[in-house]
């Protein structure tokens, strides 16, 4: 039989040639293609932005020079989301930091974040460590709707303990109530 011969053929070589196939994935189009929309228009210019713009990489595939995220120039330097009085809601002005920070996350596999989810001092400790985490969270979830994986995420909530801005007024309450992508150091 020549059958044999040809099977093992194929079974040595297909790993090796599934290894060497890529697919575009601007060649992707299916029943969510939305790039004739407003909000296809805009991820459009934002994926056009996260290849050089967001974290050039040198020959070796690292990022060059500091990272991205201590850019002040680099949307991703932008790593804090502040929420409204006792509640755990995204901020629709935040949810491009969060996808800026879910895509760049989702193409890099190997890099992790934590979220330090905060609170302001009104409220007993221990609901303010849950409302933290509850915030971290939320944020959690939307990185994880743009293809970032569970295990490239931490969280951890500190309540009041934390505070951005010592005081007793809106402004400082305000600026405690949030939450923060800590990129770990490496």
């Amino acid at each position: 039989m020549h059958l044999l011969p040809l099977f093992f053929l194929l079974f040595f070589l297909s790993p090796w040639m599934l290894g060497c196939t890529t697919m575009d994935s601007s060649d992707e189009s299916g029943p969510n293609d939305q790039s004739g929309t407003a909000a296809g228009q805009e991820r459009a210019r934002t994926s056009d932005m996260t290849d050089s713009d967001l974290y050039p990489r040198s020959a070796t595939g690292r990022i060059d020079g500091d990272e991205p995220w201590n850019d002040p120039n680099n949307p991703l330097s932008n790593r804090t989301i502040y929420f409204e009085f006792d509640s755990i809601d995204v901020p629709s002005e935040y949810v491009p930091v969060i996808t800026t920070h879910a895509e760049f996350l989702a193409t890099n596999p190997n890099i992790s974040v934590v979220l330090e989810g905060h609170a302001d001092e009104r409220g007993t400790r221990e609901y303010n460590i849950a409302l933290g985490e509850q915030r971290a969270r939320a944020v959690s979830k939307m990185m994880k709707l743009h293809g970032v994986r569970s295990t490239q995420i931490e969280f951890v909530s500190y309540g009041e303990e934390k505070p951005a801005r010592l005081g007793h007024d809106e402004q400082s309450w305000h600026l405690n109530r949030r939450v923060e992508i800590v990129y770990p150091e490496r």
